[in-house]
């Protein structure tokens, strides 16, 4: 059975964020990296636990798009299998900081 995702409020800011930082506005290639970002975040619908617990907090996973060695970002999400929900918390790139709680709000 599918999961619906729910991006959160954070998440979704994060995306606008990185619209904008990677100029996909203008540029093509940019427009596809962040399409197949989007369609990355939206296909955990389909198997979501595929991915691993990330090492900040067992109760959530991570998704990483892009490719090495400039663009890996890391999709952090929680998995509610009572309501086969997935909400995507927080997008950020691969380097930043260790995610903590607070991050997602």
């Amino acid at each position: 059975m599918a999961y619906l995702v729910k991006i959160a409020g954070r998440a979704e800011r994060d995306l606008a964020a990185l619209y904008d930082e990677i100029d996909a506005e203008h540029s093509g290639s940019a427009l596809r990296w962040y399409a197949g970002l989007k369609e990355a975040i939206l296909g955990l619908e389909k198997h979501p636990a595929l991915w691993p617990a990330i090492p900040e907090s067992r109760g959530l996973r991570h998704l990483l798009y892009g490719r090495k060695p400039h663009r890996i970002y890391r999709v952090i999400y929680r998995i509610d299998e009572r309501h086969k929900l997935i909400v995507v918390l927080h997008i950020r790139h691969g380097s930043s900081q260790q995610f903590n709680r607070r991050d997602a709000e």
